[in-house]
């Protein structure tokens, strides 16, 4: 349908992934097909092991699929050349992870401009952005405060906020409250809510919490190495 395709940021199509072992090669992708819409929450769930991450992987070009393609807007991103692929990285794409993967000798207010740092962006030019990120995700109070100093929660929060620093289109999430307890794992999940209804940010999130893939408009399942639509 015309008007559903203009809506449409990511296309998967057709998506495969094997990797070498000891004993001999690994299908986890068999011919993966989905599409992600604008300003939508997609919860891909499925059991431990069946390729939730590697997926996520291949979708935030963080890894290349064995064959299949990757479109966004339109364009095969594993058509691009390194450089090209890594810009497109850094500038659309933001990602959270199980583990908040912070830098322990910087502050949060620091690891939350660190993408722009990074792109060689000048400290004064993104502090107010950042710091209105983490008034934001609500812990603006803990900015001059480094990552041994935070619980879990405020920990995963300031890696909420480091990954909209860079006004990604797509925010991808790989088991974001996995590494929490049930109090700050609801917290975190109604941050991602509300920061997809009011501010729009479209996010593709792979969870075993239900109640996380509650909060979704659709629920990808993978198994036997495919999408199943729920």
């Amino acid at each position: 349908m015309p008007d559903e395709k203009k809506d449409t940021i990511l296309e998967c199509i057709n998506l495969y992934k094997s990797f070498q072992t000891g004993a001999g090669r690994l299908d986890v992708l068999k011919g993966v097909d989905l599409e992600v819409k604008q300003g939508e929450i997609l919860a891909v769930i499925g059991a431990s092991g069946v390729g939730k991450s590697t997926l996520l992987h291949i979708l935030g070009a963080l890894d290349k699929p064995t064959r299949g393609e990757v479109r966004y807007g339109g364009k095969s991103i594993f058509s691009f050349k390194d450089k090209e692929l890594a810009r497109f990285r850094n500038r659309k794409i933001g990602f959270v992870f199980q583990f908040h993967h912070l830098l322990p000798e910087f502050s949060a207010l620091e690891n939350v401009m660190m993408p722009r740092l990074i792109a060689g962006e000048e400290k004064e030019n993104i502090i107010d952005k950042a710091l209105k990120l983490l008034s934001r995700v609500g812990i603006e109070d803990r900015a001059t405060h480094r990552p041994a100093e935070l619980s879990g929660g405020e920990q995963q929060r300031v890696a909420v906020a480091r990954a909209l620093i860079s006004d990604p289109e797509l925010v991808i999430a790989d088991e974001p409250s996995g590494n929490l307890d049930q109090k700050n794992a609801q917290g975190l999940h109604n941050l991602l809510k509300e920061l997809n209804q009011n501010q729009g940010y479209t996010f593709v999130i792979a969870t075993h919490n239900q109640s996380l893939a509650q909060t979704a408009e659709r629920i990808i399942t993978l198994k036997d190495g495919k999408a199943v639509l729920n």
